[in-house]
């Protein structure tokens, strides 16, 4: 699993041109599923992306978590994420987990984001969606399970 995780002041996903989830402060975090991915993936990167220290303490030092501040999680599955671009001019998308699986395990990765506490919103999987997002620091981090 690959996450591109932007800690944010508001984010939002329209679909159809709906607003179908908005967040205040906290994490985006855009999820690409691969084939090799499994529960343990979902589980581990829940909690390491829940517990980063990426929010700024009363000493203005990244030291407190998603946890630690209260904030909610923005999800958007994303299996661009998974794309090979060391060859030819088209990315390959072979390593991305087949749609089935993915939205398995994206659905499981909320779920498991949630039994720590943490407000979610999601996007619509396999949905054309526009993201809209505040970043805040700005801060973006890459965090993969393997």
């Amino acid at each position: 699993m690959r996450a591109v995780v932007q800690r944010v002041r508001e984010a939002s996903v329209e679909t159809e041109g709906e607003i179908i989830s908005r967040i205040g402060g906290g994490l985006l975090v855009l999820l690409g599923i691969a084939r090799e991915d499994h529960r343990s993936d979902a589980e581990y990167l829940a909690s390491k992306i829940s517990n980063l220290r990426i929010f700024e303490d009363e000493a203005g030092k990244m030291n407190r978590s998603l946890i630690d501040t209260g904030g909610d999680m923005l999800v958007v599955s994303q299996f661009t994420l998974l794309g090979d671009c060391r060859k030819g001019r088209r990315p390959s998308f072979i390593s991305a987990a087949e749609p089935d699986r993915a939205n398995e395990l994206y659905e499981y990765f909320v779920e498991a984001v949630r039994q720590l506490g943490i407000p979610v919103a999601t996007g619509r999987f396999k949905a054309m969606m526009a993201v809209a997002l505040v970043n805040d620091g700005p801060v973006t981090l890459i965090v993969e399970s393997r």
